[in-house]
């Protein structure tokens, strides 16, 4: 594909404008982060033409040997952005190639394979991705602790006194997203302490996921420069609620919304097309989880239990329904399904690749979504739930590896990478590695709970 000439003087007279003086040429590895090379702006016509050279095997896990070629790293021009605190630094987010071939590895290549397999099918997948996260800091015996002394309330959420403290970082974000083109629309604070959710537009898959990286590099980098750490894992705190990256979700025909019906009878606002995909997500939540809740700290997030408030916000219940956030897929509105499996460790490529596969596999078979359900699944035991059938997430990430391992819709979504391997054995080989790294680590809690029980 030749460059778009057009698109390319346009950065390049943006960039002279700006006075930008360097380039990120940024990709992510399978967790999710982002790696770069900084290159001078008077390059750009090589960055464009070449791409930014790594040795892949050093950059993380994004399927390289140290015996292989080099990697390439080719900017997308529609990912251009300006770094807004740093007014003469830009940035492309790249897709991975090697020796001039993309590169199977390469999660946004992933997406782009997904997003293509709709597209050939009429559909453009959209997504609103709500990313929230925790402001802490570290201690000197390795702890963490919530960076504002006095955010202690026993509910915290929305408290305007929260707000009012850390008015100076969130509204400077707010700014930026804004300046971006985003469309920061409200900033929170969020159900935990120390926890806060700050809301941008939704956009075309590819795009959100890209605007995602960039806001997690982003409010990474600002928390540094208040002195604070801020931290996207899923479950930092024991007795908190952990951080969710719930993404909000609907496929376009022309321009045209296809999950919305105003006059459907279940009373949801949803099409036919939109029961299917989630009878789709249902099918392989279990599998997709995998790739949604992809660390061993994620099932602490998804449990059966409460926390402070009295929720976990988020379900471990495979089930759909109303506006209502004891369900794992919620109907905030007409048109559009939320996941709340997702959470602030996901790779938001391979996340929103693999919940698309599932939910066209939905349609096109036509996979029943069963009824809507309107009841509070908090206030059911898991025996009496297990008993009217339905079914909960896995309880680990080893569990959910084999859920992976085993789903064929998904293997094949993902796509084949070397001649005797495809993504999802790569994937699940990783993960397995992390979850024994994980599972061989003598805990606190054991000394505490078993040093002389016996």
């Amino acid at each position: 594909m030749g460059t778009d000439t057009k698109k390319l003087e346009a950065i390049r007279t943006t960039m002279a404008d700006r006075g930008v003086e360097f380039m990120f040429a940024q990709f992510v590895d399978m967790y999710g982060r982002p790696s770069a090379k900084l290159i001078p702006a008077e390059r750009l016509d090589d960055l464009v033409e070449d791409g930014a050279g790594f040795a892949g095997f050093a950059a993380g896990e994004i399927g390289q040997l140290p015996s292989d070629p080099d990697i390439a790293a080719m900017p997308d021009l529609d990912s251009f952005t300006l770094v807004p605190w740093q007014p003469n630094l830009a940035r492309f987010a790249c897709d991975v190639t090697v020796e001039g071939e993309a590169w199977p590895y390469c999660p946004r290549t992933i997406l782009r394979n997904v997003t293509g397999e709709a597209r050939a099918q009429g559909y453009e997948f959209k997504i609103g991705i709500e990313l929230e996260y925790f402001l802490v800091q570290l201690n000197a015996d390795g702890t963490i602790e919530i960076a504002d002394k006095l955010d202690t309330l026993e509910k915290p959420c929305y408290d305007m006194a929260g707000l009012t403290r850390q008015y100076e970082f969130l509204t400077t974000v707010s700014r930026y997203c804004n300046e971006l083109g985003w469309g920061n629309y409200a900033n929170d604070h969020e159900d935990a302490n120390g926890q806060f959710e700050q809301n941008f537009e939704y956009d075309e898959a590819l795009v959100s996921c890209d605007r995602a990286i960039f806001f997690r590099y982003m409010v990474h980098t600002l928390a540094e420069q208040y002195g604070r750490i801020a931290t996207f894992m899923p479950k930092p705190f024991t007795s908190l609620t952990g951080n969710g990256c719930h993404f909000h979700m609907s496929l376009w025909k022309d321009g045209v919304n296809v999950f919305l019906d105003e006059a459907d009878p279940r009373g949801l606002g949803l099409s036919e097309e939109a029961y299917g995909f989630i009878g789709g997500l249902k099918t392989h939540a279990r599998a997709y989880s995998a790739l949604t809740a992809p660390t061993v700290n994620s099932y602490k997030r998804l449990k059966i239990g409460s926390t402070s408030s009295g929720a976990t916000w988020s379900p471990v219940w495979i089930s759909y329904g109303y506006n209502n956030r004891t369900q794992m897929l919620r109907i905030p509105a007409p048109g559009r399904i939320e996941d709340r499996t997702v959470d602030g460790s996901c790779n938001p490529y391979l996340a929103a690749a693999a919940v698309l596969a599932s939910g066209l596999d939905g349609m096109a078979n036509k996979l029943d979504a069963g009824e809507p359900n309107s009841e509070n699944l908090y206030s059911h035991s898991y025996a009496e739930l297990t008993a009217r059938g339905l079914r909960s997430l896995p309880a680990n990430l080893l569990e959910a590896t084999v859920e992976l391992e085993q789903d064929d819709v998904l293997r094949a979504a993902l796509g084949r990478t070397r001649e005797n391997e495809e993504y999802i054995d790569y994937y699940v080989k990783v993960k397995r590695d992390e979850w024994f790294r994980y599972h061989e680590q003598v805990s606190a809690w054991e000394v505490r709970e078993y040093l002389t029980r016996f």
